[in-house]
């Protein structure tokens, strides 16, 4: 068995095991992290060998780490990300470029169709009709979205939302709430099978599914970082925040929505929540919480965007797609049948 995991900001940590009779019976350490002595890789693999297959991340990490001689450094990986990367190894999971990545940029869709299709291409690549997808999100309309638990009530300014034009809708993902203007965020999904997660926590998968997005952001002069659990900032501020979810058919939707150029004291006037995120800092202006790429790069929307598919394709592969008359039927059925509802809105009132 095989796996691989590129700790987010570090290096490549690769395994290859065999199993016997429940146990790791033969295994080996490789990847171009550092390390010092080289006794360590010879100790972390006698650690391992013989262990249960079924032994859970936490006790491999701890059977690496007391492994570990005095003076042990590592540079670029970890005992966490040992582990990490033998569980996906026993659970046989992928890597980004063992997929023919399509891409699927707009078109602009009303802020019900985008969370229905949402569901509908993580449905068809969880079920096979469609391949791995990165998907560039374009609006027509100003929105607040809402995560699949949050209260309505307790997140939205309804007057000043109807106020300023905001339309409220939830997704089928967790998280916060995300302030949408059309051409101030950037937002995309991934869409992949379950089998690129297989082996991480959900705080690992977040930052694993958006190394790249990380690796573009720095190559735009953006000191960009990932701060658990789901925030992509810079020391100016945060930048954006994703969100995720794990369909039952074998599929993994993640999701971000980056701030371009977003007016952040309209967004406190929107979202309740914002301003107590705000009192609880002791700031006064939400423009001094985010740091919009705008200000960052001088650059435009679409030249940002440009430069994140640009990254993903020349790091994973990226052929041209686009939504299939099936799957826009499919997302306008869901609009009707659940996006649109009273229900489904205000599952959480």
């Amino acid at each position: 068995m095989h796996g691989e995991y590129k700790v987010p900001g570090g290096k490549l940590v690769v395994v290859d095991l065999e199993v016997t009779e429940g146990r790791i019976s033969a295994f080996r350490l490789a990847g171009d992290f550092f390390v010092e002595p080289d006794e360590v890789v010879p100790a972390i693999e006698a650690a391992v060998l013989g262990l249960p297959a079924d032994t859970d991340a936490a006790a491999l990490t701890t059977a690496v780490r007391d492994a570990l001689p005095d003076g042990a450094v590592l540079l670029g990986f970890s005992p966490e990300a040992v582990a990490t990367t033998v569980r996906r190894a026993l659970a046989s999971a992928t890597a980004f470029a063992d997929y023919d990545w399509q891409l699927l940029r707009g078109p602009a869709l009303a802020p019900l169709q985008q969370m229905a299709m949402d569901q509908v291409l993580a449905e068809e690549v969880g079920d096979g009709r469609r391949g791995p997808t990165l998907r560039i999100w374009e609006w027509t309309t100003p929105a607040v979205v809402i995560g699949s638990f949050q209260s309505v009530r307790n997140e939205v300014d309804l007057d000043n939302a109807e106020r300023y034009g905001f339309e409220i809708v939830r997704r089928i993902s967790g998280g916060g709430a995300m302030f949408i203007e059309p051409a101030s965020a950037i937002t995309y999904s991934l869409y992949a099978p379950a089998a690129l997660v297989h082996g991480m926590s959900f705080a690992e998968s977040y930052a694993f599914l958006d190394e790249w997005v990380i690796t573009a952001l720095r190559g735009l002069g953006i000191e960009a970082s990932y701060q658990p659990l789901n925030d992509i900032a810079s020391p100016s501020g945060k930048i954006g925040g994703a969100a995720q979810k794990r369909l039952g058919t074998g599929a993994v939707l993640h999701h971000v929505t980056m701030a371009y150029d977003m007016d952040g004291d309209r967004m406190v006037e929107v979202l309740r929540i914002g301003r107590e995120k705000l009192s609880d800092k002791g700031i006064k202006s939400a423009n001094k919480r985010v740091d919009p790429l705008k200000s960052q790069t001088g650059l435009s929307r679409d030249e940002i965007i440009d430069r994140l598919v640009g990254t993903f394709r020349a790091q994973y592969g990226l052929t041209e797609g686009t939504i299939t008359a099936a799957e826009l039927d499919r997302a306008n059925a869901l609009v009707a049948e659940k996006f649109s509802t009273h229900d489904w809105l205000h599952r959480v009132p």
